[in-house]
């Protein structure tokens, strides 16, 4: 059967200081007045059971998930005590799943993402799961068709097609952020595409693919998926959680995967717009901009500015600039950010450095 699950585990700090450790980027309802991770479960509402989906995130976000996702139910927040990267919250979904349906298969998403045309979306992760349904020894990772020579992003280099699933090819590479160099002859080949941390796969195959590649985590979610759905699961995953090697899926299960025999790495090419939301000036994207290219999500009100990017927590607050160029204004009630565009990357700095309140 197929199942979901969301990975909303971030912590946001280059949004700050909308993003707090109290509520996070996934949870701020700042896309049209939804969070990302409620748009990012209405994504998959066509291809998954409502009763298949999960997501996995911060245990402390548990009572904030069931309030934005009113569907959702306590067992199926996955709630981790502790960040242990994302090859922990793959296998502890694969443990969780795959208990009471040796067959699963389920696809890996993000929280971070703004993703359109949604069929798109859907064509190609109902590829993915047919590809691991009919061989689960595939795992399967979704390629962005890429629109510019983009440094910041993994990429994933397609390799031979794959008979009988017309779209879908071997995994030849994994490149992880090229310089300017190779990023522009990546582009050109037209071989490549950005690595968009989305996957299909077998429990099955994740747990014993983890037994060889990184047998603690295997270890630890065995114990996990037998106290599942008991009264010691709670205490299970508090006691193990915080102990498993910290490492992404990347490095701990599809690199070596791509080198073993017994597993075929399968990539699934994705023309989509595929927008980030992890900074300012990518959230400003999502924005109209007035005929000066400045933004706002609330009531702002400018002289002589060009590329300004104004938000407030508050309708009612009103931002006014006077003569500035490609700055990033934030306000919230008890702190407010003023930022050149162009440093927006050192957001993450500032929340390190505020008091613990503002955190």
């Amino acid at each position: 059967m197929r199942y979901a699950m969301i990975m909303a585990g971030g912590s946001g700090t280059r949004l700050w200081p909308m993003s707090r450790q109290a509520v996070p980027k996934q949870l701020l309802r700042f896309i049209g007045g939804k969070s990302l991770l409620s748009v990012a479960a209405e994504r998959i509402r066509t291809l998954v059971p409502e009763a298949n989906r999960y997501v996995c995130a911060g245990e402390k976000y548990r009572a904030l998930i069931r309030e934005d996702i009113p569907w959702i139910d306590d067992a199926h927040v996955l709630g981790e005590p502790m960040g242990r990267d994302t090859v922990n919250a793959v296998a502890f979904a694969a443990a969780v799943v795959g208990k009471d349906d040796p067959d699963a298969v389920f696809a890996v998403l993000t929280s971070d993402h703004l993703i359109t045309p949604q069929a798109e979306f859907e064509r190609a992760m109902d590829l993915g799961f047919r590809l691991v349904e009919a061989d689960p020894t595939r795992l399967v990772t979704f390629a962005i068709t890429p629109t510019f020579a983009a440094t910041g992003f993994g990429y994933v280099e397609r390799g031979d097609a794959i008979a009988g699933f017309p779209g879908a090819f071997g995994a030849k590479r994994f490149v992880e952020k090229p310089d300017r160099a190779r990023a522009e002859e990546y582009l050109q080949s037209g071989g490549f595409g950005w690595n968009s941390g989305m996957f299909v796969f077998s429990a099955r195959t994740v747990l014993d693919a983890l037994q060889r590649f990184k047998p603690e985590t295997a270890a630890g979610m065995r114990e996990i998926r037998a106290a599942w759905g008991t009264a010691a699961a709670r205490a299970t995953v508090e006691r193990i959680y915080p102990e498993l090697p910290k490492i992404s899926v990347d490095y701990a299960l599809m690199e070596p995967a791509s080198k073993d025999p017994a597993l075929s790495v399968c990539v699934v090419p994705m023309s989509v717009e595929w927008r980030d939301v992890g900074s300012w000036p990518s959230y400003g994207e999502t924005l109209a901009a007035d005929a000066s290219g400045n933004r706002t999500n609330a009531q702002a009100l400018h002289v002589g500015s060009t590329g300004v990017l104004a938000l407030s927590d508050d309708p009612a607050h009103v931002i006014t600039t006077i003569g500035l160029t490609d700055v990033i204004v934030v306000r919230t009630k008890d702190a407010t950010l003023v930022v050149r565009a162009d440093l927006a990357e050192k957001v993450k700095d500032i929340a390190g450095l505020v008091p613990e309140a503002l955190r």
